[in-house]
């Protein structure tokens, strides 16, 4: 239960939001105009069909205050055709992101080395790129492209956050 204090709490928090819809036209419209008519910022948005089924989930991270998420989950909940709004507490979360490095001979074996610590690895070489990519978590990401800058990336693409409860 939401305490007083909690509710009128301030504090920014990221939250990690998945909505079941049913899959038919102009369910991401509906949703993605829900946060832009009230202000509200998606700092990733996911969509994929459910399998086996009718349904596409939406996994949506968000930041606001502790009112403003249960804005948020309110109106969604309210949207037609959304079945289920699962606010997640206890996930796994994971982000994937492809890059684009110039080949640069001495930094190959460099290059290995850093994308094997991110859970990733080399996709493809051309005579003057390398293209690697590694999956997990979205803070380790951001390191991983901190890191990565030292190479010089022509191109960086992140795929957004998917989530699961334990």
């Amino acid at each position: 239960m939401t305490s007083a204090h909690d509710f009128y709490n301030t504090t920014e928090k990221r939250e990690i939001i998945s909505v079941i819809v049913q899959n038919e036209d102009s369910v991401l419209s509906r949703i993605s105009n829900l946060f832009s008519a009230r202000g509200y910022n998606i700092d990733s948005l996911t969509v994929a069909p459910v399998p086996n089924s009718e349904y596409s989930r939406f996994t949506i991270v968000t930041v606001g205050s502790t009112r403003t998420i249960n804005q948020i989950v309110k109106q969604l909940n309210k949207l037609i055709p959304v079945l289920k709004v699962i606010e997640h507490r206890n996930c796994i979360e994971k982000d994937t992101i492809l890059i684009k490095l110039p080949i640069v001979e001495q930094n190959l074996s460099d290059i290995e080395v850093i994308v094997k610590t991110y859970n990733g690895s080399i996709q493809h070489i051309t005579d003057d790129s390398i293209i690697i990519s590694a999956t997990d978590d979205p803070k380790r990401i951001i390191d991983f492209i901190k890191i990565i800058q030292r190479f010089n990336p022509t191109e960086i693409v992140r795929s957004g956050v998917v989530s699961i409860e334990r």
